[in-house]
């Protein structure tokens, strides 16, 4: 999918402030690692506060990562449908609002007709066979 410079700009921000987080975290985990004469368990670090902020600060990196990436995506997704005026049809192109006919000719370069499809022109009618058949039940005024 592409993505827009937009999407990349608001990642990078996202990266850099969870990036700004971590650095004083990374300092202090490696300053509190014993040295291997004095330390009792090779894995004694990890039970230090500093290594377990670290971990939970990368845990919610991921998940808001995660969330973010979903969201844009939806986003992108939304952006891509076509808006139609619900009243005129006219479709927004690029900020213009123009008829349906006009889009199909820049955007396709392809020419339009008119027509009529089964379930309009059954529609249409019926509604001439009503027209007729109330116009022939009323009688004119003399």
């Amino acid at each position: 999918m592409k993505t827009s410079p937009h999407v990349n700009k608001i990642e990078r921000y996202q990266n850099l402030g969870f990036l700004v987080i971590l650095l004083p975290c990374c300092f202090d985990v490696l300053r509190q690692i014993p040295q291997p004469a004095s330390a009792d368990h090779p894995w004694a670090f990890l039970y230090c506060r500093s290594t377990l902020d670290l971990l939970l600060v990368l845990a919610i990196w991921l998940l808001v990562n995660r969330s973010t990436r979903r969201i844009l995506a939806r986003m992108q997704y939304l952006e891509k449908f076509m808006r139609v005026c619900a009243w005129c049809r006219r479709i927004d192109y690029h900020g213009e609002w123009m008829p349906l006919e006009e889009f199909m000719r820049q955007s396709f370069d392809t020419p339009t007709t008119h027509g009529i499809c089964k379930e309009c022109l059954a529609q249409q009618q019926a509604a001439i066979e009503h027209a007729k058949q109330t116009r022939w039940t009323e009688k004119p005024a003399p």
